[in-house]
C-alpha cells in the first residue's frame, strides 16, 4: 500500500495540466481602458451635466417666480400653430386685459389648446410675457429632456468609475504576475 506523499499524478494528467499552463501564459490578457478614453466619457457626463441643469433650471426658476410673483388671470387662445411652435392668449381679465403674448414653453411643451378656449393664465405683472397656464403653474408637467439628459449623465459618470476601476485591476493583476515570473 502505497502512502498519500508518495501518489504520483498519471502521465496524461501531468501532460494535460502543462498545456493548460503553457496556454494560460500565451493566452491574451485584457488591455486597460486608456486614460483619453476615460477622460473622454468623464467629459461627456460633465456636458450631460450642464445639459441638464440647462433644462433643470429655466423652467423651473419661472414656476418658482410665478408661484411667488405671478398674477392669475383668465384668457382666450386667440392662435395656435400646428407643431404647436407657439400658443398667443389674450388677457380677457385683470391690468392686463386686451393685451395679446404668447406663452413661454415649459421644457419644450406646450399646452394641448384649440383656438378659442378658455384658459386660467399666471403671468409676472412686470412681464407679462413670461407667462404659463396656471396648471402648470400649481404642477408643472414631467420634464423628458431633463430627465433624460440626467439619466444619461449618471450612465456616463458610472461607465467612468467602473472604466477607473477595470483599469486599476488590470494594471495591478500585470505587476503581479510580473513579480512571480521574476
Amino acid at each position: 500500500m502505497r502512502r498519500p506523499d508518495e501518489y504520483q499524478l498519471p502521465a496524461h494528467v501531468r501532460r494535460a495540466q502543462q498545456s493548460t499552463a503553457e496556454r494560460r501564459a500565451w493566452a491574451p490578457r485584457p488591455s486597460p481602458p486608456r486614460h483619453g478614453q476615460i477622460l473622454g466619457i468623464l467629459a461627456l457626463s460633465v456636458l450631460c451635466a450642464g445639459l441638464s441643469f440647462a433644462f433643470w433650471l429655466p423652467p423651473r426658476s419661472l414656476v418658482h417666480d410665478l408661484r411667488d410673483n405671478g398674477v392669475t388671470a383668465t384668457a382666450r387662445v386667440t392662435a395656435v400653430d400646428d407643431k404647436p411652435k407657439y400658443v398667443k392668449v389674450e388677457f380677457t381679465q385683470g391690468p392686463e386685459s386686451g393685451k395679446e403674448v404668447e406663452l413661454w414653453d415649459y421644457a419644450g411643451m406646450l399646452p394641448d389648446v384649440s383656438r378659442g378656449d378658455a384658459v386660467l393664465v399666471t403671468y409676472d405683472p412686470e412681464n407679462p410675457h413670461r407667462s404659463l397656464p396656471h396648471s402648470w403653474v400649481a404642477d408643472p408637467p414631467f420634464n423628458v429632456p431633463a430627465y433624460g439628459s440626467s439619466a444619461i449623465t449618471l450612465l456616463l459618470l458610472s461607465g467612468a468609475v467602473l472604466g477607473i476601476f477595470r483599469r486599476r485591476r488590470i494594471l495591478r493583476a500585470a505587476t503581479a504576475i510580473r513579480l512571480t515570473k521574476s
